[in-house]
């Protein structure tokens, strides 16, 4: 446990200074790709779930068929 703690406490502080000398604004290509790959991921969810409140308001509001038994 105290290996774990010692290199917890070395790594936090290298990270903090890592990416000081990176220029705000400064978006490379693969940034938008996974923006992009990210935003078709949430389009293709919304399909489905538009389907499916269309399949259940469709549901709600149409008239039931009753069958009568005739004897």
């Amino acid at each position: 446990m105290k290996t774990l703690a010692a290199l917890i406490g070395m790594t936090i502080p290298a990270a903090a200074f890592a990416a000081t000398n990176v220029p705000a604004g400064d978006d490379g290509f693969f940034i938008w790709i996974f923006l992009g790959f990210f935003a078709l991921i949430v389009v293709g969810q919304l399909v489905p779930a538009a389907m499916l409140i269309i399949g259940l308001v469709k549901g709600i509001t149409a008239k039931k068929k009753v069958k009568a038994e005739e004897r």
